[in-house]
Protein backbone atom coordinates (compact mmCIF):
# COMPACT_ATOMS: atom_id res chain seq x y z
CA UNK A 1 0.00 0.00 0.00
CA UNK A 2 1.36 3.42 -1.02
CA UNK A 3 0.08 6.27 1.54
CA UNK A 4 1.10 10.03 1.40
CA UNK A 5 2.94 12.09 3.39
CA UNK A 6 3.51 15.68 3.60
CA UNK A 7 7.03 14.92 1.64
CA UNK A 8 5.67 13.07 -0.75
CA UNK A 9 4.43 8.73 -1.17
CA UNK A 10 5.37 6.35 1.81
CA UNK A 11 5.45 2.63 0.77
CA UNK A 12 5.48 1.91 4.28
CA UNK A 13 1.75 0.67 6.11
CA UNK A 14 -0.02 3.49 7.50
CA UNK A 15 0.23 1.45 10.34
CA UNK A 16 4.28 0.40 10.12
CA UNK A 17 4.37 4.46 8.92
CA UNK A 18 3.69 5.64 13.09
CA UNK A 19 6.13 3.02 14.48
CA UNK A 20 9.24 4.13 11.99
CA UNK A 21 12.01 5.72 13.95
CA UNK A 22 12.50 9.29 13.25
CA UNK A 23 15.72 10.35 13.86
CA UNK A 24 17.33 14.12 13.86
CA UNK A 25 17.53 14.55 10.32
CA UNK A 26 13.61 13.07 9.96
CA UNK A 27 11.61 15.02 10.70
CA UNK A 28 7.25 15.34 10.01
CA UNK A 29 5.95 18.58 8.35
CA UNK A 30 3.68 19.67 10.81
CA UNK A 31 0.72 22.40 9.71
CA UNK A 32 -1.85 23.86 11.74
CA UNK A 33 -4.78 24.74 9.05
CA UNK A 34 -5.24 27.63 11.74
CA UNK A 35 -1.74 29.58 11.16
CA UNK A 36 -0.95 28.51 7.84
CA UNK A 37 -2.04 32.18 6.94
CA UNK A 38 0.07 33.53 9.81
CA UNK A 39 2.92 31.29 9.31
CA UNK A 40 3.39 32.14 5.56
CA UNK A 41 2.91 36.01 6.64
CA UNK A 42 5.61 35.57 9.01
CA UNK A 43 7.68 34.39 6.11
CA UNK A 44 7.09 36.69 3.64
CA UNK A 45 7.74 39.77 6.15
CA UNK A 46 11.31 37.95 6.83
CA UNK A 47 11.70 38.40 3.43
CA UNK A 48 10.87 41.98 3.26
CA UNK A 49 12.74 42.97 5.82
CA UNK A 50 15.52 41.68 5.17
CA UNK A 51 15.29 43.63 1.54
CA UNK A 52 14.48 46.72 3.49
CA UNK A 53 17.09 46.37 5.77
CA UNK A 54 19.90 45.93 2.47
CA UNK A 55 18.09 48.82 0.80
CA UNK A 56 19.04 50.84 3.58
CA UNK A 57 22.53 49.73 4.06
CA UNK A 58 23.08 50.50 0.05
CA UNK A 59 21.17 54.29 0.60
CA UNK A 60 23.31 54.45 3.47
CA UNK A 61 26.37 53.60 1.91
CA UNK A 62 25.44 55.98 -1.39
CA UNK A 63 24.73 58.72 0.93
CA UNK A 64 28.24 58.24 2.31
CA UNK A 65 30.17 58.59 -0.58
CA UNK A 66 27.84 61.18 -1.73
CA UNK A 67 26.57 59.14 -4.74
CA UNK A 68 22.87 61.34 -4.36
CA UNK A 69 21.61 64.46 -4.70
CA UNK A 70 19.71 65.93 -1.83
CA UNK A 71 16.29 65.47 -3.53
CA UNK A 72 17.67 61.54 -4.06
CA UNK A 73 18.34 61.29 -0.72
CA UNK A 74 15.22 62.58 0.62
CA UNK A 75 13.23 60.60 -1.05
CA UNK A 76 15.29 56.83 -0.48
CA UNK A 77 14.64 58.16 3.65
CA UNK A 78 10.79 58.83 3.23
CA UNK A 79 10.60 55.46 1.04
CA UNK A 80 12.33 53.33 3.40
CA UNK A 81 10.30 55.19 6.30
CA UNK A 82 7.10 54.28 4.35
CA UNK A 83 8.18 50.38 4.30
CA UNK A 84 8.88 49.97 7.47
CA UNK A 85 5.38 51.85 9.10
CA UNK A 86 3.95 49.31 6.50
CA UNK A 87 5.74 46.49 7.88
CA UNK A 88 4.92 47.56 11.39
CA UNK A 89 1.32 47.32 10.25
CA UNK A 90 1.30 44.06 8.86
CA UNK A 91 3.10 42.51 12.06
CA UNK A 92 0.45 43.90 14.15
CA UNK A 93 -1.91 42.81 11.83
CA UNK A 94 -0.58 39.28 12.09
CA UNK A 95 0.18 39.52 15.70
CA UNK A 96 4.15 39.42 14.98
CA UNK A 97 7.02 41.54 16.06
CA UNK A 98 9.48 42.36 14.16
CA UNK A 99 11.66 40.08 16.66
CA UNK A 100 9.47 36.69 15.44
CA UNK A 101 10.62 38.03 12.04
CA UNK A 102 14.70 37.16 12.59
CA UNK A 103 15.82 33.41 12.37
CA UNK A 104 18.42 31.89 14.50
CA UNK A 105 21.48 31.02 11.70
CA UNK A 106 23.32 29.20 14.34
CA UNK A 107 27.13 29.86 14.31
CA UNK A 108 26.37 32.74 11.39
CA UNK A 109 23.83 34.33 14.35
CA UNK A 110 20.53 36.10 13.19
CA UNK A 111 19.13 36.63 10.07
CA UNK A 112 18.45 40.24 10.67
CA UNK A 113 20.14 43.17 12.01
CA UNK A 114 18.73 44.69 15.24
CA UNK A 115 20.75 48.00 14.55
CA UNK A 116 17.23 49.85 13.38
CA UNK A 117 14.56 50.80 16.11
Amino acid sequence: MVSRTPFGPSTAPPDEEDRMPHGDGARRLETDPDTVERDLMKLVLTLVELLRQLMERTALHRVDEGDLTEQQEERIGMTLMILHERMTELCDRYDLTMDDLDLDLGPLGSLLSHNDA
